[in-house]
């Protein structure tokens, strides 16, 4: 038998000392109590880990009836067996109300130490087994919460700490998850609350699947474990192509046949596997779309020119924010636009759309026109598909203007201290629509226009009116270095959050 605690209840010295010398001979560890409420307050005060009571039935100041409701009753040791002895209440109505009200067994004198004995290890297997079928039921539970709270999380360093934080909920003790990022940084969560820190686990060969195995706490120095402890490893690999995925957990938290933390450690590196892949892949569609955008921008005497653009956030998908500056005839021609959809689908679109407006434009056709165009091009081409579009002719000689919008954000001018939004109308392409109309202007000197697509201002839970405003009030000075402003407005309107857009902004300013 696996070591136990018997905590012997009777008020019979010479019964009480028979009862502990045959428990102690069989190997238990034994407690005595001589009345039942110096053995409740010894479970509840002391603290006393009991595996099983012994209790005599009838006592000085309770029956032994009413100590094992008690015992039953409360959900901190609720659990703990309890066999009752008694060589007066031994008629069938006495066994039957013993074994009604909670007991586990009913003996009555003479006992004989054998029968005593086996007893007891019969009742103490039951309650181990039931023990490990609920902390099993329990483990798996957590682990369900914890595949839910790994795969929810929207970065690996998240999906690490859940793991550790349910590695914890489930094992206790300290808890070390280990993966590597799709650039093969190797990143460790440990600690409570768990925090990621880079850390790499000493060489080991794992072949493809999972296993578990015990480590020297000395391999394990991310975090402290208690002396004399040693660590169950459990290491899962998904393709020969990938590192392994790692979860340490103390090794006296293991019960053998409980596949638990190989469970766990096979959750985590399917969720870690997804996110590699989701990673590498949305790093390969923003290399893609940033190859589609226009790398050099035109020197055009008399302008300054600056362009920023960023991707959405690394759990969203590429969209089709696009911008497009070059000379053509002397003029300058300026355009920024914006697919539906965050997709790489959207983004060919976008390269589609953005050739389509240069090719276009080249031919000699004024902004209204190029507009129509580009619409017939996307109702005939790409039927499925809509976009805005704000495009302009300037001359840098003159700082004439000649604009037209298909449905797009309207564009920022600032003018000695003072912002306006301009206002050129049309619907957005991809319809069926009344030709667009252009707008003329005059940029005079030091004026500064910007053009940008609504991931700089639109939230989902404010209005955009109020993002307007805000872009307003951050344009109202412009400063020396247009580069700094470009910078300073994503910086004021989108710096403190995860973008859920792209954001694309070109800014010029006609030189004195």
């Amino acid at each position: 038998m696996t070591p136990a605690t018997v905590l012997v209840v009777d008020d019979s010295a010479t019964k009480r000392y028979l009862l502990v010398s045959w428990l102690t001979r069989a190997g238990f560890t034994i407690v005595e109590a001589e009345t039942g409420g110096e053995a409740l307050r010894k479970l509840a005060e002391d603290n006393i880990e009991a595996d099983l009571v012994v209790l005599d039935v009838r006592l000085p100041d309770m029956s032994g009836f009413e100590v094992c409701e008690r015992i039953k009753g409360d959900k901190r040791y609720g659990a703990l067996p309890v066999i009752h002895v008694s060589a007066h209440a031994v008629d069938v109505a006495d066994r039957a109300q013993g074994l009604n009200r909670g007991a586990d067994a009913y003996l009555v004198e003479p006992i004989e130490p054998d029968e005593l004995i086996a007893t007891a290890q019969a009742v103490l297997r039951y309650y181990r087994a039931r023990q490990r079928a609920e902390l099993l039921a329990e483990r798996m539970v957590r682990l369900a919460e914890t595949t839910l709270a790994i795969n929810s999380a929207s970065t690996l360093p998240a999906l690490l700490e859940a793991a550790a934080a349910g590695a914890t909920a489930i094992f206790g003790g300290p808890v070390v998850v280990v993966a590597e990022t799709s650039e093969g940084e190797s990143l460790a969560a440990a600690g409570s609350p768990p925090a990621v820190r880079k850390w790499t686990v000493p060489g080991h060969n794992v072949a493809v699947g999972s296993l578990v195995r015990t480590d020297d706490v000395a391999d394990w120095n991310v975090v402290a474990w208690p002396n004399g402890e040693s660590v169950a490893v459990a290491a899962a690999r998904l393709r020969i192509d990938r590192p392994p995925v790692y979860v340490a957990v103390s090794g006296s938290s293991q019960t053998p046949g409980f596949p638990v933390l190989r469970q766990l450690s096979q959750a985590v590196a399917a969720a870690v596997e997804a996110q590699r892949s989701f990673d590498e892949e949305h790093r390969i569609a923003v290399t893609l779309q940033r190859s589609l955008l226009q790398s050099k921008l035109p020197d055009v005497p008399g302008i300054e020119l600056a362009v920023r653009y960023e991707p959405a956030g690394a759990q969203t998908e590429v969209g089709g924010d696009f911008y497009e500056l070059t000379v053509l005839d002397g003029k300058l021609l300026v355009a920024i636009g914006d697919v539906a959809g965050h997709s790489l689908h959207a983004a060919t679109v976008m390269a589609e759309l953005r050739h389509a407006v240069r090719a276009y434009a080249v031919e000699g056709h004024p902004p209204g026109a190029v507009l129509e165009l580009a619409n017939r091009f996307m109702r005939t081409v790409l039927p499925a598909d809509s976009a805005t579009l704000c495009l302009f002719t300037l001359d840098p000689a003159t700082g004439r203007i000649r604009m037209a919008s298909a449905g797009h954000l309207p564009p920022l001018l600032h003018v000695d201290g003072e912002v306006s939004f301009l206002s050129p109308r049309g619907v957005l392409l991809g319809l069926d629509a009344p030709k667009r109309a252009e707008l003329e202007l005059e940029l005079p000197p030091g004026g500064t226009l910007v053009l940008y697509t609504d991931g700089l201002i639109e939230r989902r839970d404010v209005d955009i009116d109020e993002g307007l405003r805000a872009l307003a009030a951050c344009a109202a000075e412009v400063g020396p270095d247009l580069d700094a402003f470009c910078s300073r407005l994503l910086t004021s309107l989108a710096g403190s959050r995860e973008q859920a857009d792209d954001i694309a902004v070109v800014a010029l300013r006609r030189t004195a």
